[in-house]
């Protein structure tokens, strides 16, 4: 029979464990997230992210059951990243009222600064060649981009048809992730003429719908 002590003592060990869990899943997230930046989605291994994090395969696969399932969870702390990014700059209510190319500057600054800043989220996001597991994993945060983005060029296409909107949030959405490769990974001076680019390609083509 098992006393009262011993119950207490099982009790308080809970949430220890769990604690240890939590850190040791942010450990093999923080890990993947910069292997997924260096190698790329498909180049990566989970005995690559496990090296990196520190631990054995077999611990990674106490919390993982694959790449995939990795980059889920990854997707899934993005998203959390970008609701916070989203609550500066790309509220409806922060911009509404702003032209053309003051829009432009509040969203595409913060989301360069967002992809320097997390080294792994262009290798998820920025390709259009996803392979199927990745892409059903990143498939609800890239749903919240487009309507976001639409949103807001809504703003400035009051008249034009939903379908027109959501078209035109695509093909931003494409020049931004076509270009972010090239951004984060070219020196600051390059980097920001390359910004200073993707910024008016997308003033002329949103000008251009615009007209």
């Amino acid at each position: 029979m098992v006393g009262e002590g011993a119950v207490s003592e099982v009790t308080s060990a809970q949430p220890r464990r769990q604690a240890r869990g939590q850190q040791r899943i942010e450990e093999i997230l923080h890990a993947a997230a910069a292997v997924f930046g260096e190698q790329g989605y498909d180049a990566t291994t989970t005995n690559a992210i496990a090296k990196r994090a520190g631990i054995s395969p077999g611990s990674l696969y106490q919390f993982f059951k694959n790449k995939d399932d990795i980059a889920r969870a990854l997707a899934d702390h993005y998203a959390a990243q970008l609701t916070a990014l989203r609550a500066g700059v790309f509220t409806i209510e922060s911009i509404d009222g702003a032209g053309l190319e003051e829009l432009v500057d509040a969203v595409l600054g913060p989301l360069v600064a967002f992809n320097l800043a997390h080294p792994g989220f262009k290798a998820l996001f920025a390709r259009t060649d996803m392979p199927a597991g990745l892409r059903e994993a990143v498939a609800p945060i890239q749903a919240t981009i487009h309507h976001r983005v639409a949103a807001l060029i809504a703003l400035l296409m009051p008249d034009r048809a939903k379908d027109d909107v959501a078209r035109t949030a695509t093909v931003a959405i494409a020049l931004v992730r076509g270009m972010t490769p090239l951004i984060t990974e070219a020196d600051e001076p390059e980097r920001d003429a390359l910004t200073a680019e993707l910024r008016a390609v997308l003033v002329a083509y949103l000008r251009a719908q615009l007209a």
